[in-house]
């Protein structure tokens, strides 16, 4: 079951997946909006109560909820996916594996934001501060974000960008995950920018 909870087709067109509170893909939508380059048409969650969806009707863009079933078993959210012909596919903080039908329709258009610098801590079960966690725990010197292309495996699709931040010997798992959203918040609209072709280059000299 999918639950619709309004877009023109002006421009470049953004479709973000989300699971949780939402803070990229907020930070996504009022960079475009501001910039007028791009939009984000619909933001999807499989989370019914994921502040995700209040962020996205607040900023007036379509927030759609949708279920295992729609996703992996029919071809409902694909469907959607096709009538709303999106530039680009996002996945910011969303936890289910994507169905490589959706990859194989939109090949070379879904990209996600990784809180690490893949190859390390990233497959099944590493996200958000279970990696802030493994990366303190194990003491690194550093870490970072990494946006690549999604393919039907966690975390292995092909490297877009990523950038780095320090880590001290005494920062927190707490500490990493600051600096890391920083990192996110300033690379990730800019990464789509230059996917969608909009800029030329993104080097970590924008922070």
């Amino acid at each position: 079951m999918l639950t619709n909870l309004q877009s023109n087709h002006t421009m470049k067109r953004i479709i973000i997946f989300a699971s949780g509170s939402g803070t990229n893909a907020e930070n996504i939508i009022k960079h475009f909006q501001e910039r007028k380059t791009a939009q984000v048409t619909h933001v999807f969650s499989n989370n019914l109560r994921a502040k995700v969806l209040k962020k996205a009707n607040a900023l007036q863009v379509r927030a759609l909820h949708f279920d295992r079933s729609s996703f992996y078993d029919t071809n409902e959210v694909l469907h959607i996916l096709i009538d709303a012909q999106p530039d680009i596919i996002v996945l910011a903080g969303f936890l289910w594996i994507f169905p490589k039908k959706i990859i194989d329709y939109f090949p070379d258009k879904v990209i996600n934001v990784h809180p690490a610098l893949l190859p390390k801590y990233g497959g099944k079960g590493m996200y958000g501060h279970h990696v802030h966690e493994a990366v303190v725990r194990n003491k690194e010197i550093e870490s970072g974000i990494t946006i690549h292309s999604v393919n039907e495996h966690y975390d292995e699709g092909a490297i877009i960008f990523q950038a780095k931040t320090s880590i001290h010997e005494n920062d927190s798992a707490d500490d990493v995950a600051k600096a890391i959203h920083q990192l996110e918040y300033t690379y990730f609209p800019l990464v789509i920018e230059k996917v969608l072709g909009l800029r030329n280059e993104v080097s970590e000299s924008h922070i």
